[in-house]
């Protein structure tokens, strides 16, 4: 049969973007339909404008610092409608690079929603397409729990468009978008409580960096509180709003921020037409090659539910194009020693695996940790601390983890994360000379284990 393409790609977020990029590269005929904007979540609701917007409320901070190293500034003032102004310009000049890769490699764009009509057939603004080959890219959304007032409370992707900067805020949530949220809204100056119904958040990442960085966020003012969850939402005369919590407590204040989870974007989009199943978490079900219980059907990113990160999408994205249309140059993705940041301030760094999940692998484990005030607050009041800290194999010397908690983390385990996905060793760590002065030259000087 003659198909109008090769493949299909519903949802040109990051992961689809590079699938079909990639695809019509290695000469496939490739079309992408995208309904909401180029880019997917990362780069319109996630982490670009995140990203910017922990920039500026750092700079809070910078100035406070600067009196030690004989600054002597102005009163500042900051300007919510200026940043968000400034971060729409940016991302709309990062849609029209999407839209140029795209176009630019020879992919048909199809600009509306794309439903599913059978296995090799969609349907966009009326017309409808086939392909060999369908792959579904359309991410995840954001989940705001079904209580009393849910109507009263944002999201993720609404916090990115506020017309002003609320005075109050609380942020409920205990995984990395909740803290990064947190930490962005208290830089910038609003009244911002976190709460998460847990015992402590950032649950699955290594326990000194949740302890150290708890520490470290109540250092800085952030209202932290745990074990709480909340029960209703009212609206009050004067536009703010009621909290009720299940413990009974009421909070008042100006906006609650859920990020408790996101879901998988399924919506209307013709599942049922075909043999495409779902996990028990409501995910699309795939095999080791990104392939449905629908064999022309493909599905890669967030709406599979594996690992919820850009550059894995995008991995995965370029795993599907290779294997259909270029064999020779396919290899699968491995998920293991994934390097990934939390943008909190201070930030977190982690590669590899917790000191809980060695000891729960049966590793016998040996723990290097440093805790230290970095040298650009030596001249400050600041009494922030860095968390520096590595998880060997007492066995075979090898280095199973590495996290930070301190400033630039991210751009530090990059570097490591490379080290690790060789196989580097304690002795490797030991033998490498440091940089100095800098914090990074820490994880080459840990010389005495703390736990074993």
């Amino acid at each position: 049969m003659a198909y109008d393409f090769d493949l299909y790609v519903i949802g040109a977020g990051s992961g689809g973007v590079r699938s079909a990029r990639f695809a019509a590269g290695f000469g496939a005929k490739v079309a992408v339909a995208e309904s909401r904007y180029l880019g997917g979540t990362c780069v319109n609701v996630g982490c670009v404008p995140k990203k910017l917007l922990v920039y500026g409320a750092h700079f809070a901070e910078d100035f406070e610092q600067s009196a030690g190293f004989g600054w002597t500034l102005g009163e500042a003032d900051f300007d919510w409608a200026t940043l968000i102004a400034n971060k729409d310009r940016e991302i709309n000049r990062l849609n029209g690079i999407y839209r140029n890769l795209l176009v630019n490699s020879g992919v048909t764009l199809h600009e509306g929603h794309a439903r599913l009509i059978d296995p090799h057939q969609v349907e966009v603004n009326g017309q409808r397409y086939s392909a060999k080959h369908i792959l579904i890219a359309t991410g995840g959304w954001p989940q705001i729990p079904d209580i009393p007032g849910r109507e009263h409370a944002i999201s993720s992707n609404e916090a990115f468009f506020l017309k002003e900067l609320p005075k109050r805020i609380l942020v409920v949530g205990g995984g990395y978008i909740a803290v990064e949220f947190a930490g962005i809204f208290h830089g910038l100056g609003a009244d911002t409580k976190l709460l998460y119904r847990g015992e402590l958040f950032l649950r699955g990442f290594d326990g000194a960096v949740r302890k150290h960085l708890q520490e470290e966020l109540t250092k800085r003012g952030l209202d932290l509180q745990f074990n709480a969850d909340i029960e209703r939402i009212e609206k009050q005369a004067d536009g703010s709003l009621k909290v009720t919590l299940k413990d009974g407590r009421e909070l008042a204040t100006d906006c609650v921020f859920y990020a408790t989870g996101r879901r998988p974007m399924l919506d209307n989009l013709g599942l049922e037409n075909t043999g495409v199943k779902l996990d028990k978490r409501g995910f699309i079900e795939v095999d080791e090659q990104y392939q449905s219980a629908e064999p022309s059907i493909l599905a890669i990113g967030d709406v599979i539910g594996r690992v919820q990160l850009t550059p894995v999408a995008l991995a995965e994205g370029m795993a599907v194009a290779r294997r259909l249309f270029k064999p020779e140059q396919y290899r699968p993705v491995d998920y293991n020693m994934i390097p990934t940041a939390v943008f909190s301030l201070p930030n977190i760094g982690t590669v590899g695996l917790t000191e809980e999940q060695a000891r729960e692998a049966g590793h016998k484990v040996q723990i290097f940790e440093s805790r230290f005030r970095p040298m650009k607050l030596t001249l400050t009041e600041c009494q922030e601390r860095t968390l520096m800290k590595l998880v060997v194999d007492a066995d075979t010397d090898k280095v199973l983890g590495c996290h930070m908690v301190g400033p630039d983390a991210g751009e530090i385990v990059q570097g490591l994360a490379i080290a690790l996905k060789a196989g580097a060793t304690k002795r490797d760590f030991d033998e490498t000379i440091g940089v100095h002065p800098t914090a990074a030259e820490e994880f080459v000087t840990l010389r005495t284990p703390v736990a074993g």
